[in-house]
């Protein structure tokens, strides 16, 4: 099972994408969650910072000295490695390797290197501690940074006694930013031949812009449609993965939309296991980067019961457009 992080809860998908039933994986009550944070903007400066001893190279496990004498009281961030890629902004969905212990004592209270699966945190606020979003908008893909986080803009008075930090203990944190997603993602790939006439046709463009989505004059397939439109190279999906993606949904027999990303301007992340078997079985195996179409007959979609609100009609065949942009 994937370690769940310290400094993060990860948000939920839209609703008309839950699957009937309780969501029994929900991370909202997690005790790690910060909480909304009514603290000013910190001023940033660039030390003192502990020496990162061994594991210099990015994506390398970083050993990381004991701090010295007493740590700045603002937020401290240092740019270790410079990275050239696209530049990380509020909001963005960030993939990282990182490493995070305590200034007084370098106790390591948490890592990815380990597992050697990247973590992603959203920057926003009530999603990660405050001193990440601070220290980390603004730099590049490729970077390693490193922090010292004071209470303030870490966990407060409270601490966080699951992973053994006090409240007057300081966190330093060396992170490598490996990339970042946010409203303007889109899937990345080869295009694919769309040669069925009886299926909708999905547009190609990858500038973050909805792709158009046009539905034909027939009628709706009996079984669930799951094609490529732009084929990744990156990992394929199984069942249980979660993913972070840009989608937009309409009905086939009106062809009007009833939800959407970019509409949105927010994407989301979900479980498989979470959504309705349209979308999990329709994904399974896809490989990431790739923007999919769906179509989803009513058994494998809302039937009879479509979420109150959601404008899906009863018994109405869904169709989607799905861009996997990465695997959390």
């Amino acid at each position: 099972m994937r370690r769940r992080s310290l400094l993060i809860a990860v948000p939920a998908g839209m609703v008309t994408l839950a699957a009937c039933g309780d969501d029994k994986a929900s991370d909202s009550a997690s005790p790690s969650t910060p909480q909304a944070s009514a603290a000013p903007s910190p001023k940033i400066v660039e030390g003192p910072l502990p020496a990162i001893t061994a594991g210099t190279k990015f994506n390398e496990k970083p050993t990381v000295a004991k701090g010295s004498g007493e740590p700045s009281k603002d937020l401290a961030v240092k740019t270790v490695i410079a990275g050239n890629g696209r530049t990380v902004a509020e909001g963005d969905f960030v993939q990282s390797h990182y490493l995070g212990q305590i200034w007084a004592t370098a106790k390591v209270f948490d890592n990815s290197y380990d597992g050697k699966t990247p973590r992603f945190f959203q920057l926003a606020q009530g999603r990660i501690i405050d001193g990440w979003r601070y220290a980390l908008v603004g730099r590049k893909v490729g970077s390693r940074v490193e922090m010292a986080v004071p209470p303030t803009w870490g966990y407060g008075e409270q601490g966080n006694a699951q992973a053994g930090i006090k409240g007057t203990d300081t966190l330093v944190f060396v992170v490598d930013i490996q990339d970042t997603f946010n409203s303007k993602s889109s899937a990345k790939g080869a295009d694919v031949a769309q040669d069925d006439a009886d299926l909708p046709k999905v547009g190609t463009n990858t500038d973050g812009k909805a792709p158009s989505l046009e539905i034909p004059k027939a009628d709706p397939p009996k079984k669930l449609v799951a094609n490529y439109v732009i084929e990744g190279d990156g990992d394929e999906l199984a069942a249980e993965n979660t993913v972070l993606v840009q989608y937009k949904g309409v009905q086939w027999d009106t062809g009007k939309e009833f939800d959407s990303t970019y509409a949105n301007k927010q994407l989301v992340s979900f479980s498989l296991q979470q959504v309705v078997k349209g979308w999990s079985q329709g994904l399974t195996g896809k490989k990431v980067g790739s923007r999919v179409l769906i179509v989803i007959p009513p058994e494998l979609g809302y039937g009879d019961n479509p979420p109150q609100g959601s404008g899906i009609a009863k018994g109405a065949t869904l169709v989607f457009t799905v861009d996997i942009l990465a695997k959390m």
